[in-house]
């Protein structure tokens, strides 16, 4: 029998050289030695082989040992083992068409793909499993300012106050002698056609872990047997080699007990106001807000379109409103009310005569006998020029301010007859003797509160003669010395008003002017009978 044995670390794998086939390293696929021959070649054994008599299962992997000797095509396999009879460790297996594939010269080996759990990937160096730290890759998988603890095959997020324990999974705890330590078991890596085989030692695991049928340290779940000392009101989460108690939302844990947790102090949640209560906390808003939906927020209220709260004019405002009143009136004392401002009691000039308010607005008005001129003025209205007066045919019209006055027209009274429109002489010296020889007859009107000194009525001579001087004086109707006559020239004197007059009054004042004859010795005079009329008002 002719044999041959190729080391790889501890592995040896033989292919059939009798057939005229040279051995394939697994290390260096497609390539060969010997002579290029029809296939098949070589392929790792992908099964179970029972060794008789050997208590053991073999898988048949680069890190399995064995010798390979080939008859024809026979098989035989040799397990490196325990020393047993030579004859029980050569074991013949048929050459199945299954089994092998064949590798030809040149050519790239058939790939292998696998797959792995949720929480896992494979690892193509240690040919396992390998657990995924969610922690490293998710960035902020833990919110709310928990630590993210990796966990085979997921996370937990913990508390940071949490004392965790990690033991990792089938790690064996140091032994109570100072002897070899058991070998560390390793979990078995997936390969269709083998089986791992470890042997039997009782391992001593960290706080938190216990061995299993297999004797590997799992995790204790404390929260399911009830061995956690977490309060009534507290909810028990099992972590690796330990667990933790945590407390209802809105609450935080004080010792084992569970207290409030005052929201409002921590971080600013509400936008306006937050309020804390038992486990948890709500928002207000300030006057003039709403909460919005997501219960945080505050929203304006537009209240002039919600309340319409203004009597007149609503403006909204952030948070607020504003009212705003027609012209002629005035925000009541409640902000939201209107009402009218008196502008006559603004002052006593908003109307020449009398103001009369009215909502909103105000209005003037004259007298009897006046009309409005313009907003605020009150202008005399001429009865006598409008025929709203009632004289007689035989009596004169005059106008004065506020009124009318009918007056003769014939003022001429006995011993005097009318020699022309008011003017009236007399004609017998007998009866006229002492008195002037003609009067003429004039009106005038003024306002009453007329201010003074004010100059109102000229009196002027007609006729001038050489070798003449005139003068005036005030003959009657001055008693109360209202007037004064005032010379200014030889031929005309002005009267002064001294006093003011109030109305409605009549005043009759006589002028006379006398004139000296210089060089004849003689003197005569002429009167003038004025009529003043005062009316009622000051325009």
């Amino acid at each position: 029998m002719q044999y041959h044995q190729v080391s790889i670390e501890d592995a040896v794998v033989a292919c059939l050289v009798g057939s005229g086939y040279s051995p394939v390293s697994e290390t260096q696929p497609g390539r060969h030695t010997g002579p290029r021959l029809p296939p098949p070649a070589c392929h790792p054994l992908t099964q179970l082989v029972f060794i008789p008599n050997a208590a053991q299962l073999a898988h048949l992997h680069r890190k399995t040992t064995f010798n390979i000797s080939t008859l024809s095509d026979i098989i035989c396999i040799h397990l490196r083992g325990p020393p047993v009879t030579v004859n029980m460790l050569w074991i013949c297996v048929g050459l199945l068409a299954g089994l092998f594939s064949c590798v030809l010269p040149q050519e790239a080996q058939e790939p292998i793909s696998y797959s792995c759990t949720e929480g896992y990937e494979y690892d193509s160096v240690s040919e396992q499993c390998k657990d995924i730290d969610e922690c490293a890759l998710l960035d902020g998988a833990c919110k709310g300012g928990m630590q993210c603890i990796n966990h085979y095959g997921g996370y937990l997020c913990l508390p940071k106050s949490a004392r965790i324990f990690i033991s990792k999974e089938g790690e064996e705890a140091p032994p109570p002698d100072p002897v070899a330590p058991p070998r560390q078991p390793q979990a078995p890596r997936v390969f269709p056609g083998q089986v791992s085989y470890t042997s039997r030692t009782t391992v001593r695991c960290s706080a938190g872990f216990m061995p299993d049928d297999q004797n590997v340290c799992r995790d204790i779940d404390e929260c399911t047997t009830g061995r956690h000392t977490c309060g009534p009101e507290q909810t028990c989460f099992n972590t690796r080699g330990s667990y933790s108690c945590q407390c209802p939302a809105g609450y935080q844990r004080n010792r084992d007990q569970c207290v409030d947790s005052d929201e409002c102090a921590v971080s600013n949640y509400c936008m306006h106001t937050c309020v804390n209560t038992q486990g948890s906390y709500y928002c207000e808003c300030n006057a003039g807000h709403r909460l919005a939906s997501n219960n945080h927020s505050c929203v304006d209220i537009n209240e002039c379109d919600t309340q319409s709260p203004c009597q007149h004019h609503c403006y909204n405002l952030i948070g607020s409103f504003l009212c705003q009143c027609n012209q002629g009136h005035e925000l009541a004392p409640d902000l939201v009310s209107c009402q009218d401002i008196d502008e006559c009691s603004f002052s006593s000039y908003m109307c020449q005569y009398q103001c009369i308010n009215s909502p909103g607005s105000y209005s003037c008005e004259c007298p009897e006998g006046y009309q409005l001129q313009g907003n605020r003025l009150c202008q005399d209205v001429n009865e006598c020029e409008t025929g709203t007066h009632n004289c007689q045919d035989d009596e004169m019209c005059w106008n004065y301010y506020g009124g009318f006055r009918c007056y003769p027209r014939n003022p001429c009274e006995a011993p005097y007859t009318q020699s022309s429109e008011n003017r009236c002489i007399c004609r017998s010296q007998n009866e006229c003797q002492g008195l002037p020889p003609s009067i003429v007859y004039k009106y005038m009107s003024i306002q009453a509160e007329r201010p003074v000194p004010a100059d109102i009525f000229q009196i002027q001579a007609t006729n001038i003669y050489a070798n003449t001087h005139n003068t005036f004086r005030i003959k009657a109707g001055n008693e109360a010395v209202d007037f004064f006559l005032r010379r200014s020239s030889n031929a005309s004197a002005m009267l002064v008003l001294t006093k003011p007059l109030s109305g409605p009054r009549e005043y009759v004042v006589d002028l006379e002017m006398i004139t000296h004859h210089l060089t004849m010795n003689y003197h005569s005079s002429s009167l003038l009978r004025l009529t003043v009329i005062v009316g009622a008002y000051a325009f």
